[in-house]
């Protein structure tokens, strides 16, 4: 067996210690009948910690609880986790100290699973992990795209509420295919579309897309923006970090819109985007091998709608 590394911190949810216990990663912690490793039954939440603040918590902990109702799974209340989370990130921060303050950045996962195969109760824990390096370089350089079928019209989360289309479950053996597929192609993400033709989302993230548009009125010209994400009830999870980019963005004078998005509105914006809690805002240079926008007006605005982001807890 593969060891955790080092620099992971675990802390599990455990009524015996209210802070959270503590837990060697080093050593396997869970038990091989745990339905969340036989079955991948269970659900998570992942966010970054930013100078040992964790962002959007809020809005990951109801995101947590929406998923654990959806899978009928009781977990523990919001003030078990932050208290476990306060524990992780200490933990954390004091056993590896960022050398730059621009690095003090952590990855928090907390996961759930329905437990042991024959338990009453779920297996609940914390985990504290660097930022990949993938990450912050392509928040930089941004991404390559290619478009996949998921293979499920738009109206499937409706018509069939047990796909879990809603939820952020431990099942992403999909999402994780569909990455090593793009890989293969020499593309770094994927979006995926419905099978009546509709965009959907990516494995990790959600996807965003900008108009820039100059209006005249009055004999006064206006540059008019636009942020446009794809309908949540078209079977996709409810990114928390285009709420709160869409809550930045509406204030700074932007216009914001919801799908229904098809490919070819993809390839006529004027910038795409992947956001995500931990990558943040990843801007998309090619779809299919087609460039997106220009690589000037990519860049002005992202660094706009990086600086929003930014300003949101």
């Amino acid at each position: 067996m593969t060891a955790a590394t080092p620099a992971t911190v675990l802390v599990f949810l455990d009524p015996e210690f209210p802070n959270g216990r503590i837990a060697d990663a080093s050593q396997p912690q869970i038990m091989a009948t745990d339905q969340g490793a036989t079955r991948g039954d269970g659900v998570f939440e992942s966010l970054l910690a930013v100078a040992g603040h964790p962002r959007k918590l809020q809005a990951h902990l109801d995101r947590l609880e929406g998923s654990a109702r959806l899978l009928d799974l009781h977990i523990p209340a919001q003030e078990a986790w932050r208290l476990a989370i306060t524990t992780a990130l200490a933990e954390y921060r004091t056993a590896h100290p960022a050398v730059d303050p621009a690095e003090d950045e952590a990855v928090l996962k907390l996961l759930v699973t329905r437990g042991v195969e024959g338990s009453s109760g779920p297996t609940c824990w914390v985990q504290a992990s660097p930022v990949p390096p993938t990450g912050r370089r392509q928040r930089e350089t941004g991404v390559d795209v290619i478009l996949l079928d998921r293979g499920y019209d738009s109206e499937a989360g409706e018509r069939a509420p047990w796909l879990l289309l809603g939820a952020k479950t431990l099942s992403y053996a999909v999402n994780m295919a569909a990455l090593r597929y793009a890989h293969k192609q020499g593309a770094d993400d994927v979006i995926f579309t419905s099978a009546d033709g509709r965009v959907l989302e990516g494995p990790t993230s959600t996807v965003l897309l900008a108009h820039v548009q100059t209006v005249d009125g009055g004999g006064i010209s206006r540059t008019v923006k636009r942020l446009i994400t794809p309908q949540l009830d078209s079977g996709i999870l409810p990114g928390t970090s285009q709420g709160a980019l869409f809550t930045a963005a509406k204030a700074a004078g932007w216009e914001l819109g919801y799908g229904p998005l098809e490919p070819q509105d993809l390839l006529d914006a004027d910038a795409v985007w992947l956001i995500s809690s931990i990558r943040l805002l990843a801007p998309v240079n090619h779809i299919d091998g087609k460039e997106i926008g220009t690589p000037a007006l990519r860049k002005q605005l992202t660094v706009e709608l990086s600086e929003l982001f930014a300003g949101t807890e």
